[in-house]
């Protein structure tokens, strides 16, 4: 590249990360090379290239392809609880009581910035006054952007459960250290192992199709939805394609608990 082009990419740098995803927002995949035909923020559709039998592209089934599934993709007009509450394969990433009277899944990529910003800014006072006062249950579902988020993905669900959160908020902390054009293992598995994961464990991870294909699903699942970019989320069963504060957080959870509570002391006693 000359150096112009060089220093056109650098200046245009900062308006890669201004968000992630679709929806009007840059994808976060402007920082890894498979952007290509995909501005709709990534697909769970692999390309030629993702299926790939050697070389890293192996590993990561998340990049965004320039091809389309045959119809287009399928998406729910105007979602219900119970389609958002659909599952997988996989085991649900789940936080807080499991009858809290609300809940509120959140689809993030780890090399979005601004899923960065709410977990380290927003989600510890989130946690604290909603999730540990059991009024809210969490749910996170991946929606890896890119190559790269979806190697560090794919580590992520190979975490010990206990460690899952703990390690989703390291790879967002030190987004800086791993986060580049191009996949670098090494520095992901950097990150994985500050929870205990060993190289072995992590390279295994890199080779265990049926959770790829659950983590696929996660993804398209999510698309089906209406997720197009990250962070989204869904507050009992209604999508919020934003990143949320605490107020707005405040404003939409606190009237749901204080109907169910209404409605609870109201109900007649058995």
């Amino acid at each position: 590249m000359s150096r112009i082009g060089v220093l056109a990419a650098l200046l245009l740098l900062p308006v890669s990360l201004a968000a992630c995803g679709g929806n009007g927002l840059p994808t976060t995949a402007e920082l890894t090379p498979d952007k290509a035909g995909d501005a709709g923020g990534g697909s769970a559709y692999p390309t030629t290239e993702d299926t790939a039998a050697t070389g890293p592209e192996r590993f990561n089934p998340f990049a965004d392809p320039s091809d389309r599934p045959p119809g287009g993709r399928e998406v729910i007009e105007n979602p219900t609880i119970a389609d958002v509450m659909v599952t997988g394969t996989l085991p649900e990433m789940s936080f807080g009581r499991a009858d809290a009277p609300v809940t509120i899944v959140e689809y993030a990529s780890l090399t979005c910035p601004h899923c960065r910003n709410f977990h380290l800014k927003t989600f510890p006072a989130f946690k604290k006054e909603y999730i540990d006062a059991g009024k809210v249950r969490f749910i996170l579902r991946e929606f890896p952007i890119g190559k790269t988020s979806g190697a560090a993905t794919i580590a992520l669900r190979c975490a010990k459960p206990e460690k899952y959160l703990t390690l989703f908020g390291k790879f967002m902390e030190q987004q800086a250290s791993w986060v580049s054009q191009e996949v670098r293992l090494d520095p992901i598995f950097k990150v994985a192992a500050q929870v205990g994961m060993t190289r072995q464990q992590f390279d295994a991870c890199r080779e265990n199709q049926s959770m790829i294909d659950g983590l696929k699903w996660v993804k398209d699942r999510g698309r089906k939805l209406g997720v197009i970019g990250t962070p989204n989320f869904f507050v009992e069963g209604k999508l919020v394609k934003k990143e949320l504060t605490m107020e707005d957080i405040r404003a939409m959870v606190d009237p749901l608990v204080a109907g169910r509570a209404t409605a609870s002391a109201g109900a007649p006693a058995n």
